[in-house]
């Protein structure tokens, strides 16, 4: 198991069940840090190391873990078996690869069976699982809950004036 911890009691733990999904899940980590939540980062697979991801799922509470982002590809096992070892919310990210590229690891976390939820955002997109994140942990924290508004604001802006921007240049060439 390889992990990475904040210095700071993690809200959030990202894992993620190859080290050739760091670059992917890496956005989720990045999210995580713009909003100042403290999060844990493990490398575990489902299927080569089932009795360490185990342990580490017994211990999330106890670490002060509130959400887990769980990243995989191909079969991607992990959000479900995270999911069915915790109460916690589970919040799945599809990594595209294989010879499917990626549809197949969004179709097993989006299916899961009734009483195993897991939340699924858009292949290879952990920048949306952790807002997801943060928005279940603002629902209780006025602090992020501001830092969210902010957030979304600033992200409305910057579209809005990206629309102006590609008018006004539609214009001049017209």
């Amino acid at each position: 198991m390889s992990t990475i911890e904040s210095p700071d009691r993690p809200r959030v733990a990202v894992v993620y069940g190859s080290a050739s999904d760091a670059q992917t899940m890496s956005k989720a980590g990045a999210t995580l840090q713009r909003f100042g939540v403290a999060y844990e980062e493990a490398v575990l697979s489902a299927h080569r190391a089932p009795r360490t991801l185990a342990d580490w799922v017994e211990g999330l509470r106890g670490r002060g873990v509130e959400v887990v982002i769980a990243g995989a590809g191909l079969a991607a096992a992990l959000p479900g078996t995270v999911a069915a070892l915790t109460t916690l919310p589970v919040i799945g990210v599809p990594i595209s690869g294989g010879a499917l590229d990626g549809m197949d690891s969004m179709l097993a976390i989006a299916q899961m069976p009734p009483g195993v939820a897991v939340a699924t955002v858009g292949l290879n997109n952990a920048t949306n699982a952790a807002v997801l994140a943060v928005q279940i942990l603002a629902l209780a924290d006025q602090r992020l809950a501001g830092k969210l508004e902010t957030y979304k604001q600033d992200f409305e802006r910057a579209a809005a004036d990206g629309l102006a921007r590609s008018t006004a240049s539609a214009g001049a060439s017209a």
